[in-house]
């Protein structure tokens, strides 16, 4: 008799067991969300290049250079383009005014014309930390005093 109780006891200890596993699995699975920025909506749009060292006004907008931050699925990742070759990679805005970009990628198209922007902007972009929107315009800067600023392109 002693060993049916203990072999009940043993299946009862199981059972009790498998639900917590399920339910700390429900509760880790609860907690999952897909990544996505905690920029202002007013960020995810597409941005025109119109101030960045050097470079003139006219050299950004011949060059239609751009900074595309409008992917609605995937608010997480920008695209841009200095006349020539196609940026990419991942972004993170913070409701703190601080910005993060990473995993930058690039096709590789030489183009006489725009390489000098576009390589200033590759080699500075990573280093941009933080961000502002007043009205119509995005500026990104850094902790060197360096700043790219933009225009948004749907702006009369």
């Amino acid at each position: 008799m002693a060993q049916k109780w203990d072999w009940k006891r043993k299946l009862k200890m199981e059972k009790i067991i498998s639900g917590f596993i399920a339910i700390f699995g429900l509760l880790i699975l609860a907690n999952c969300t897909t990544q996505k920025t905690n920029a202002p909506e007013n960020i995810q749009r597409e941005w025109m290049l119109v101030e960045f060292q050097d470079f003139s006004k006219d050299v950004m907008t011949s060059n239609k250079a751009r900074l595309d931050l409008s992917n609605k699925e995937k608010t997480n990742q920008f695209s841009a383009n200095m006349g020539c070759n196609n940026m990419f990679g991942k972004v993170s805005f913070n409701v703190d005014g601080t910005v993060k970009f990473s995993e930058i990628g690039s096709t590789m198209m030489f183009c006489d014309r725009a390489m000098d922007l576009e390589q200033a902007f590759g080699k500075e972009l990573p280093t941009m930390t933080n961000y502002k929107v007043e009205g119509h315009y995005l500026t990104l800067s850094n902790s060197s005093g360096k700043v790219m600023k933009f225009v948004a392109s749907d702006w009369d």
